[in-house]
């Protein structure tokens, strides 16, 4: 039973040689305007996507470009005989999740008082590579 769990767990790890990830958490900015900046880059090549980014006027784009950065040197640790440029890297999955709110009180008129939802996300970058790479 150990042997066979064991070979399993290889295979999912030959499977996932190819890809890398990361994932930035509790990012101070509201879902909805992440996911305006993530749905600019889906799908791109990593070249463009950095280019789209870099040029952005929008701040969550810093933040995105950083988290690319990273996935981009996690795939470099994982594939380290392995160009970039040969790889034809792209993203292939980019997820924006709520994260937790910090709820505050505005003062209102009369006594009274609104809440001030602080919105933050989880983001979860995927890498993967058009070209089957074999060592």
């Amino acid at each position: 039973m150990g042997q066979r769990k064991r070979l399993s767990a290889e295979k999912i790890k030959d499977s996932k040689k190819g890809i890398s990830f990361a994932i930035l958490k509790s990012c101070p900015t509201s879902p909805r305007k992440m996911r305006l900046v993530a749905d600019t880059i889906r799908g791109k090549n990593v070249d463009h996507a950095l280019t789209v980014l870099k040029f952005s006027q929008k701040e969550a784009s810093k933040k995105l470009e950083k988290l690319l950065l990273s996935a981009l040197s996690n795939w470099q640790s994982k594939n380290e005989n392995n160009d970039i440029e040969d790889a034809q890297l792209f993203i292939k999955e980019i997820r924006v999740d709520s994260a937790g709110m910090l709820k505050r009180l505005r003062p209102a008129p009369q006594g009274r008082a609104h809440r001030i939802r602080k919105r933050s996300n989880h983001v979860t970058l995927v890498l993967g590579s058009k070209s089957i790479i074999e060592n």
